[in-house]
């Protein structure tokens, strides 16, 4: 098990009911023509969307034919999953966990995905383990899906401070980098007419392409294919976004513990 940390991780306390809030503009539609994507690069079979949050990608795969269930640690935004169009269909196909200890059996996904900078949340520790565990859940030659963000893009274009405000919602966001550059730091205030303000922090580990491979590769991936976007774009300094997928080797994984779903 994961041992409970004296305080609350950043995690823990960032993805409430008022984070979806924050990415309103993250919809369904761009779910759908990211999921459409992926279905394109070969994901397929038994999937697992972790970190799904409110499961708008669930739903997008579910849609497709895909047996897909999701996994997150927030109460709150599993909670959120029925006020979406279509979240009734998958109330059964979601479940609460750490992402660094999967409810699930060895080698029986077919893929597995993390969208929208849902790794990096860890140590380096941390982040290896959750690897080690997406070995060990899929079966050889199974799809991984990481969609990151682009270090040099942030590094270069980082807006230290923002402050957005439309229909009585007031959002104020400072960023800044690491020391070491590797990660990615953000205070958010939103604040209502006649409400107390809510303030959560943010704090994702940036990976650059040859560190991130070298950690792939380490834990038993191979093939890696990176794009700068779900549009297919080159990846280069200036994408928008690192989206990387690559295949679980065929070595067989020990025997596990874990007798989940």
């Amino acid at each position: 098990m994961i041992p409970k940390p004296s305080s609350a991780a950043w995690f823990e306390t960032a993805f409430r009911r008022e984070y979806l809030e924050v990415y309103a503009h993250r919809d369904q539609a761009s779910a759908a023509a990211e999921v459409a994507f992926l279905l394109e690069q070969g994901l397929d079979g038994s999937v697992l969307d972790l970190c799904c949050g409110q499961g708008r990608h669930l739903i997008a795969m579910r849609e497709s034919g895909l047996g897909a269930f999701g996994l997150d640690l927030s109460h709150e935004l599993l909670a959120c999953a029925g006020s979406l169009d279509g979240g009734d269909g998958i109330q059964g196909f979601l479940t609460r966990a750490d992402q660094r200890v999967l409810p699930i059996q060895d080698q029986t996904l077919d893929g597995v995905t993390l969208l929208f900078s849902s790794f990096g949340y860890h140590d380096d520790e941390g982040d290896a383990r959750v690897l080690k565990e997406l070995a060990r859940v899929l079966k050889p030659n199974g799809l991984l899906v990481l969609d990151l963000m682009n270090p040099a893009r942030i590094r270069s274009s980082l807006v230290p401070h923002s402050v957005r405000e439309e229909q009585g919602l007031r959002l104020e966001e400072t960023r800044s980098l690491s020391e070491d550059g590797l990660r990615v730091r953000k205070q958010v205030r939103l604040s209502r007419a006649g409400n107390e303000p809510l303030a959560w922090r943010e704090d994702v580990r940036l990976y650059d392409p040859g560190n991130l491979d070298s950690l792939l590769e380490a834990h038993k991936f191979a093939e890696i294919h990176r794009w700068g976007g779900f549009a297919g774009q080159v990846f280069d300094e200036k994408a928008p976004r690192q989206l990387v997928l690559a295949r679980r080797t065929a070595q067989v994984t020990s025997p596990s513990l874990y007798s989940g779903i």
